[in-house]
């Protein structure tokens, strides 16, 4: 557990107290081992790493861009420059050379750290940037540095202990680049006195330490996984299994057995849809039932929890029977018999699907922030879960409601601002110090926040209703696995309609276990497949209130993917290219009134 005497004021003082405490802990690993690094040697990387940098220029201040996967090298390499008073940052590996263009224009940086695979983009990228060093980790392509390289270029006067020490806790440590949902990207600023209140405020409810590990697979340029993981580990010693591939994150839990487990809701949904194709498939009509009895147990015993109700005797001894005959070996299977918390975040979830997660006995907490306020605001404590909520606020931060219920947030996790662009920080932070979210809140009478949707997304059809498109929308992941995006539409019309994106994996599984063939394309408009969306939609009904349901919507044969024209990098929709992308198809589902 999170223990210190003296609480570092920078996170270059809490890896030294780390590395020191715990030298021949595994700090770093793969998920087959075929790399790891034991604290001490962590530590030691980084002092050559840094003197190295340092070496290329690099000076206190500095920006130094690093586009990876998760790889035990990004820590390296972070850690590094974050010892010499530098800015390190991450970008999102799906960007495109024009937008890599803009975001290094504005960073600023000099060196660029990346993998060979993506040497080819950020050779388009660069010409505009002031990036003198593209340092490549795995290879050395023609014109790029390797990280022996980087070594190499230390100065032996190099004083790295000095070094260090003279970084304050009100230096930048990073920037963290947000998604664009509505425009170009933002760059965060955010220093070591923020993260570092920000890990002492969530240790208050998330208590990590040396014992526990987390799998880092959510990307390293927002900031759910930088304070998760990254910063999270070197302050309490957490070991960290990298995984450099998102969609392998379910399959590899068996493995590394994680005691914690950081989500979006899109993998919730789909380790949900998956458990619910292994009970369709299960040729034992008793072992079905036993399972769906199960739980139904599990579901009803996390709902009186979270409504704060007494569990009767009786149904928590059926709840004990089921754990031992079936929950416990579902969470055994997943990989996920040990994590003491798992967290949610990032957008809403289902909270439907987050009951479902409950019922098997995963401790899963939903919690609420921003890029702007260093990351986790709201949390639900893991002993007190009130599902459809995202918890309570987390010390060193406040919130109130503004009166048009917008939520404002304000305390020293508030970043210290949005990078050479004053006017958009002033507008976002008021004068009182009060961060103004864009979020449309409730608060009840015990704290615990709920979110109703964007301040700007808010349905208002024309009969002047206002409803959340992300409630309709979840309803909509809820009923149906086989979705990789959906979006509600119905302001200023008479009712809502839905455009619907498969998700290929998804779509794929569902056509081999109905013998369906065909690209993805034919696949979705495929009678079986329409057939099934159309029950799902249905069951999707059910959930909303009448104003709320879709009443007409269209299957789309393209795929949704994070950085394309629908989706961000982290998978919020991008509403307004939608609408003006799919003008035509949502004028017609209008069309016949």
């Amino acid at each position: 557990m999170t223990s210190r005497l003296d609480s570092p004021s920078t996170l270059c003082a809490a890896f030294r107290a780390t590395a020191s405490a715990y030298p021949d802990n595994i700090a770093l690993r793969t998920p087959d081992d075929s790399v790891r690094y034991t604290w001490r040697q962590y530590s030691d990387k980084v002092r050559s790493l840094a003197a190295g940098l340092a070496g290329l220029g690099v000076q206190h201040g500095d920006t130094v861009g690093i586009m990876l996967t998760n790889r035990p090298e990004f820590h390296l390499v972070d850690t590094a420059a974050m010892h010499l008073g530098a800015v390190p940052f991450s970008i999102y590996n799906s960007l495109t050379a024009e937008q890599i263009t803009y975001v290094l224009g504005n960073a600023g940086n000099r060196v660029m750290i990346c993998e060979e695979q993506f040497v080819p983009v950020l050779r388009k990228a660069l010409g505009d940037t002031k990036v003198e060093h593209l340092v490549c980790i795995d290879a050395k392509p023609e014109g790029t540095l390797s990280l022996d390289d980087v070594e190499a270029a230390a100065d032996p006067s190099f004083d790295f202990e000095a070094t260090w020490k003279a970084v304050q806790p009100s230096d930048l440590l990073t920037l963290i680049y947000t998604s664009g949902t509505t425009g170009p990207p933002k760059g965060v600023e955010l220093t070591h006195a923020n993260l570092i209140t920000e890990i002492e405020s969530t240790s208050t409810i998330l208590k990590t330490g040396p014992d526990d590990r987390i799998v880092s697979y959510l990307p390293d340029a927002h900031i759910a996984n930088r304070w998760g993981s990254h910063y999270s580990s070197i302050y309490t010693g957490m070991q960290i299994t990298t995984l450099d591939d998102l969609k392998q994150a379910i399959a590899v839990l068996p493995s590394v057995r994680p005691t914690l487990f950081g989500a979006v809701p899109q993998v919730w949904y789909k380790l949900k849809a998956a458990i619910d194709k292994t009970l369709a498939e299960e040729s034992s009509p008793v072992k079905k039932k036993l399972a769906l009895w199960a739980i139904d147990v599990g579901r009803k015993r996390a709902r009186l929890q979270s409504d704060g109700k007494p569990v009767p005797k009786s149904l928590e001894v059926q709840h004990a029977v089921a754990d031992k005959l079936v929950l416990s070996s579902i969470r055994a299977k997943l990989g996920l018999d040990q994590v003491r918390v798992a967290v949610t975040g990032a957008a809403a979830i289902s909270p439907e699907v987050l009951e479902f997660v409950l019922a098997l006995g995963i401790p899963c907490s939903e919690v609420w922030g921003m890029s702007e306020t260093s990351c986790v605001v709201t949390m639900n404590r893991p002993d007190a879960i009130r599902i459809g909520t995202v918890g309570q606020v987390v010390p060193n931060a406040q919130v109130k409601l503004a009166e048009d219920g917008e939520l404002l947030v304000a305390g020293p996790l508030l970043m210290h601002g949005y990078r050479n662009d004053p006017e958009k920080t002033a507008d976002t932070i008021d004068r009182d110090g009060w961060l103004h979210t864009g979020d449309i809140a409730e608060i009840d009478a015990d704290g615990y926040l709920r979110l109703i949707d964007r301040k700007k997304e808010l349905i208002v059809n024309a009969a002047g209703k206002n409803m959340s498109p992300a409630n309709i929308e979840g309803a909509l992941r809820a009923a149906c696995p086989m979705l990789g995006g959906a979006v509600a539409i119905g302001n200023d019309r008479p009712y809502n309609v839905a455009l619907l994106a498969l998700d290929p994996d998804g779509l794929a599984a569902f056509a081999e276990q109905h013998g369906l063939t065909g690209t993805h394309e034919e696949l979705a408009q495929h009678p079986v497949v329409l057939d099934f969306i159309e029950k799902c939609v249905q069951e999707a009904n059910t959930k909303l209130s009448r104003v709320e349901q879709i009443k007409k919507y269209s299957v789309l044969s393209t795929v949704w993917e994070p950085s394309g024209d629908e989706l961000t990098p982290t998978m919020k929709l991008k509403r307004r290219p939608i609408d003006a992308k799919y003008a035509e198809e949502i004028d017609g589902l209008y069309a016949a009134g």
